[in-house]
């Protein structure tokens, strides 16, 4: 698990699991979607024990700090060693979590599937220049 001094960035994501392939994970810091200490950096930026990490995938952001190295992927049990997430972060995340479910479970979809007749008049709406 660790390796000396430090490592790529998009090695560390994807060993540490935030990313499935390495690809997607150079994809994402080179998008802005990762920041070190703060700053913007590049897919071959190294980093060291005690970086601080703020990772977003998609609507989940993650605020971790960096607590060990590595270059290889490992099972998830070693791959959560090799970090620890904010306070704060797991807090807006649950918090995000249960928002989205709430405004989930208020939606609502339609409340049959539309009949033969529906479907000819939806046609005839949306053809209208046919």
């Amino acid at each position: 698990m660790g390796v000396a001094g430090s490592v790529r960035i998009d090695k560390w994501l994807w060993a540490a699991r935030f990313f499935k392939t390495r690809g997607l994970a150079s994809q994402a810091v080179s998008g802005g979607k990762v920041h070190v200490n703060g700053g913007r950096v590049k897919p071959s930026k190294l980093v060291a024990v005690g970086d601080s990490l703020r990772i977003q995938r998609g609507e989940v952001e993650f605020v971790v700090e960096v607590l060990a190295l590595s270059d290889k992927r490992g099972p998830a049990e070693q791959a959560q060693a090799l970090y620890a997430e904010t306070e704060v972060s797991r807090a807006a995340r649950e918090a995000n979590r249960e928002e989205r479910r709430l405004l989930a479970a208020q939606r609502s979809g339609p409340e049959h599937r539309p009949s033969k007749r529906d479907r000819r008049l939806i046609r005839s709406f949306t053809r209208k220049d046919d």
